[in-house]
């Protein structure tokens, strides 16, 4: 395979191998709305193969921060319908990841009264609410009756991505949110169905990727998962266990046959991410630049090398919205500015040139 060659995943038409990666950018407006320059931002980046938008919260008790858009409310639908259209103009295609933040919030970010998690644990440090930065407060455990609600709000709001024209949906099941804090021995000390055992804290991940699979499609569906990432307190530092947690959840996967699994990890050739892989059956994509960028080399290498069906990549993506063109051609690529990851305006945002403007002088 080359990296530069098409794709099909499942319903998903790609037209290169590289995948632009879920970046949290707090644009929207302060009612959770993707604005115009989101609408300019994506468009920019739709010759990425694939576009995963950044993590945008089903339930307003799923919001972790400011300025990140939501897919609940008709203005939402309607904004992210600009979205949708603005990269399909420009042939690309591009799924939602729907993030419920867990524990991982603040009522006063999200306007509700409560963050919720699998246990009554609060993940560690601060966070920065709109009246100035705050410890992350100790989480509702969900009832065993309040778990199919939050399940089905996954499944609500897989349905409005797809009326907002979206083509697919990325569960995210990593990075220290909901759904990972189901999978780790640390977040969840439930002693119930949804705890103790590596099956046990599966079935959540499993039952929400069910239950969106079943509400848009499994072939429009897909999982983000970062095994041993150890982030948010959300830790998996026993290797055994973490291999048979992440078997459990591919084996209970399989059967559905979903469109894609998304894997963050430093180490894409491992064991634990290759035996996802396996076990699942469905095309992978490596994310493996968290700590370190990802490379044109990097990817090249990965693709060729047959560890990975796409390579998804982040920061050099937002540097570079014609980051394809640019591999391609082996060309130099802009530099990002960290200071301007996170705002409200689209300076570091929408400001980046492409290459053919570098070369024009412009």
């Amino acid at each position: 395979m080359s990296l530069f060659e098409p794709a099909a995943f499942g319903a998903l038409p790609l037209s290169n191998r590289v995948v632009m990666a879920p970046l949290t950018r707090t644009r929207a407006d302060d009612h959770g709305v993707p604005t115009e320059a989101m609408a300019e931002y994506y468009r920019q980046r739709a010759g990425q193969g694939l576009i995963i938008t950044e993590g945008t919260w089903p339930v307003a008790e799923g919001k972790s921060y400011q300025g990140q858009p939501g897919i609940v409310t008709p203005a939402q639908i309607d904004g992210w319908r600009r979205i949708a259209d603005a990269v399909h103009a420009e042939g690309g295609t591009i799924v939602m990841q729907l993030m419920h933040g867990g524990r991982v919030g603040h009522p006063e970010i999200s306007g509700e009264p409560r963050v919720v998690g699998p246990s009554a644990i609060a993940a560690p440090g601060e966070t920065h609410t709109p009246v100035g930065k705050a410890a992350m407060p100790v989480a509702h455990a969900l009832a065993l009756d309040e778990i199919p609600e939050v399940i089905e709000q996954f499944a609500q709001a897989a349905r409005n991505a797809i009326e907002a024209g979206l083509d697919g949906v990325e569960v995210h099941g990593a990075n220290g949110y909901l759904v990972h804090e189901f999978l780790s021995p640390v977040s969840n000390v439930r002693e119930d169905r949804y705890g103790g055992s590596p099956e046990n804290r599966a079935r959540f991940a499993i039952e929400v990727t069910r239950a969106v699979a079943e509400a848009v499609g499994a072939d429009r569906t897909g999982i983000r998962l970062s095994p041993q990432h150890n982030i948010q307190g959300v830790l998996e530092e026993d290797d055994d266990d973490a291999l048979a947690t992440y078997r459990a959840v591919a084996e209970g996967l399989a059967p559905l046959g979903i469109a894609f699994v998304d894997v963050l990890s430093a180490a894409p050739t491992s064991e634990l991410v290759q035996r996802i892989r396996r076990t699942l059956g469905a095309p992978l994509i490596i994310n493996s630049g968290f700590g370190v960028v990802t490379t044109r080399d990097e990817a090249e290498g990965l693709i060729a090398g047959g560890w990975a069906d796409a390579v998804a990549a982040g920061r050099p993506v937002i540097a570079n919205p014609d980051l394809v063109e640019r591999w391609k051609q082996d060309a130099e690529l802009n530099e990002p500015r960290p200071a301007l990851f996170y705002g409200r305006t689209t300076e570091g945002y929408t400001d980046y040139p492409s290459l053919e403007a570098v070369r024009a002088g412009a």
